[in-house]
């Protein structure tokens, strides 16, 4: 894994004199060469060890070896292949929709990493054994369960949503031991969804959450949870960011729902060829 990479999916569960290293090697990586552990540290105005412990978290020997293995990162980057963003700005691409894709880029591969293929293979088990999927966001998380709730469907999964936390819960009560609940929410902090998953749990239901990558209650509730590394210093861009990579993860799910079952991707191209006929020409 490239060492800026595991720097941005680590991020989020690091101290507060962790990020600052983190920030400034993410944001300084081409001049990171230039720097000895005692520069870095008194740029940041922290002690030496503390560089020197930052990176043998990050299971380096020492800051020398990180330092060499980010200069060999950058050097793979910077003569990228037809195509990349940096050959579109080079032909007179857009610069802003060029570096957008590989801020989107960045945090998609951050996140593939930190979910291991286990993590989803046990999500598309789950999915299997499920009686019924619940399916609930709140805000712009409610488009991720919107979203998900529909291909479910298409796959011939029963698949209920629904907006309003109250209405959810009456769904909850009527679940069956071996049902799904999936949780939708950047911060895993909604306290009405933090209920509904303690009560969902408590009628022996799983619970799947979709957060970003740190210690909050519902991580701490799911059985199988999904976790987003989506960092960035703009917070609009943070948070097209996060979305975005919610819905490369989310689809990744799917593929391997389509691809894992013959009769469901037959049921899939099924439905979709009757719903195609019924918004067709009369």
């Amino acid at each position: 894994m490239s060492p800026l990479v595991k720097i941005r999916s680590e991020r989020d569960r690091m101290s507060a004199v962790e990020r600052r290293i983190a920030d400034f090697i993410l944001e300084n990586a081409q001049l990171l060469r230039d720097y000895s552990s005692q520069q870095l540290a008194s740029a940041l105005g922290i002690s030496q060890s503390s560089v020197v412990k930052f990176t043998q978290k990050l299971g380096f020997r020492g800051y020398p070896d990180l330092k060499y293995s980010v200069g060999e990162a950058i050097g793979r980057t910077e003569e990228p292949d037809d195509g990349t963003p940096a050959r579109a700005e080079r032909e007179g691409g857009d610069a802003l929709g060029a570096t957008l894709w590989q801020r989107k880029s960045r945090a998609e591969e951050a996140t593939r990493l930190i979910n291991d293929p286990a993590t989803l293979r046990e999500l598309v088990a789950a999915l299997d054994a499920a009686g019924k999927v619940f399916l609930i966001g709140v805000g712009e998380d409610e488009l991720h369960a919107r979203g998900f709730a529909a291909r479910l469907s298409l796959l011939g999964i029963v698949a209920i949503r629904h907006v309003d936390v109250g209405r959810m819960a009456a769904q909850v009560a009527m679940s069956a031991p071996g049902d799904l609940l999936i949780v939708f929410s950047e911060h895993g902090k909604h306290p009405a969804l933090v209920k509904l998953a303690r009560y969902f749990r408590e009628h022996r239901g799983r619970v799947a959450t979709v957060t970003r990558h740190t210690s909050n209650p519902l991580r701490a509730l799911s059985d199988v949870s999904l976790a987003v590394a989506a960092h960035d210093d703009a917070s609009y861009v943070q948070s097209l960011i996060y979305q975005s990579t919610v819905q490369q993860l989310l689809d990744t799910v799917f593929v391997h729902l389509c691809e894992g079952d013959e009769a469901r991707h037959a049921r899939l191209v099924e439905n979709l060829d009757r719903i195609h006929q019924m918004l067709g020409a009369p």
